[in-house]
């Protein structure tokens, strides 16, 4: 009788269908979850907790990290609002960042300097995107240009010898704020105190 049991129980799982798993709502709540965690990496006081409460030791969570590295593609770095978490879930691949990040001294460390990548962000962007000028020219002049300049006369010399400054060139950010003399500040100390005194 055992025997055909096991007929019977081998002829019942090649003829039904194996059930495969549906997901109800095509795969967006875990986009929002893996979208959620990933972001959170941009926090080093969140990876300093993952690291305290020892997440960096286990294999399976290793594995979920190289897992998430698919954001870094272009089809899903589009959702992404906060870059620096690409950044420190390429750093998260890296074991001896995982254990530094254990320590209270460098969880403020790369706080600091993310703080500060931000505080600087605009400065060093214009650094890079302002025209700058263009170098003069050292080659000599070919032999159909213009014909040199005449001798200067009386009426020349009159108009060049008043200065002519060129006018300041618009800076490309402009934040509406009036040229001339700053906006007036309110200092308490000098106002009217109109309130009654006892």
């Amino acid at each position: 009788m055992a025997s055909g049991q096991q007929i019977d129980d081998s002829s019942n799982n090649n003829s039904s269908p194996k059930k495969v798993y549906k997901d109800p709502d095509d795969g967006r709540q875990r986009f929002l979850l893996e979208l959620e965690f990933v972001q959170c990496l941009a926090n080093p006081t969140y990876i300093h907790y993952l690291a305290q409460n020892r997440y960096f030791e286990d294999e399976a969570f290793i594995g979920y990290l190289k897992y998430l590295q698919y954001w870094q593609r272009p089809e899903y770095i589009k959702y992404i609002m906060y870059p620096h978490c690409l950044y420190f879930l390429e750093l998260l691949q890296n074991a001896s960042f995982r254990n530094a990040m254990a320590h209270p001294a460098n969880k403020e460390l790369t706080h600091r300097q993310q703080f500060y990548f931000w505080k600087n962000y605009r400065n060093n962007r214009l650094k890079h995107i302002l025209p700058r000028p263009l170098p003069e020219p050292t080659a000599a002049a070919p032999s159909n240009a213009l014909p040199p300049p005449l001798p200067p006369t009386a009426t020349t010399m009159a108009a060049s010898s008043t200065p002519v400054s060129a006018p300041p060139l618009p800076s490309p950010m402009q934040y509406g704020v009036p040229s001339g003399p700053p906006l007036p500040k309110n200092d308490p100390r000098n106002a009217i105190d109109r309130r009654k005194r006892k």
